[in-house]
């Protein structure tokens, strides 16, 4: 084979509509886009004009607000910390925390911290440092003679620090 032989497969590429060449060619004088006006001209943009009625998206109520500041956690939960403990990705003598749980396979991107869910049951004895956990969970914890450590995620722009003189 040569350069000079490459080609398309038949039917790979399709020429494009010929608009404005004549009225055999069915796509003349007007191009299809009917007469005059301002949608027959280039450049018109006009999703959601309603020819100067309010637009149905300022018609309608709005309700709440987007909390820009919110934190974004990732949850796991005590069952499936076991299950992990049991098939040998986490060791329940050292210390569990979200680097540990990332290497384990249980949370893939961290986020804004990993929060602690007491769905499921812990059995074993286990020391874990995360951003945030239920009550429940942290007395199942404690329940089972583990410890857990609550490290309060760095706060953002618009939240003050305890003990700020604001």
């Amino acid at each position: 084979m040569k350069l000079n032989e490459l080609a398309d497969r038949p039917g790979a590429r399709k020429d494009g509509k010929r608009r404005g060449r004549g009225m055999g060619s069915g796509l003349g004088k007007t191009s299809g886009r009917g007469h005059k006006g301002q949608k027959s001209r280039r450049g018109v943009a006009i999703k959601g004009f309603e020819g100067g009625q309010m637009p149905l998206h300022r018609r309608m109520p709005k309700r709440g607000f987007k909390n820009i500041f919110r934190k974004n956690y990732v949850v796991v939960n005590l069952g499936r910390l076991q299950a992990a403990i049991d098939a040998g990705k986490l060791d329940a003598k050292k210390p569990i925390d979200a680097a540990a749980l990332v290497d384990a396979g249980l949370v893939t991107n961290p986020r804004d911290g990993v929060r602690l869910l007491a769905k499921g049951d812990l059995k074993a004895k286990v020391s874990i440092s995360v951003a945030g956990a239920s009550k429940t969970a942290a007395a199942a914890v404690e329940k089972v003679g583990g410890t857990l450590t609550v490290t309060s995620p760095s706060s953002g722009p618009g939240e003050a620090q305890v003990g700020d003189a604001s």
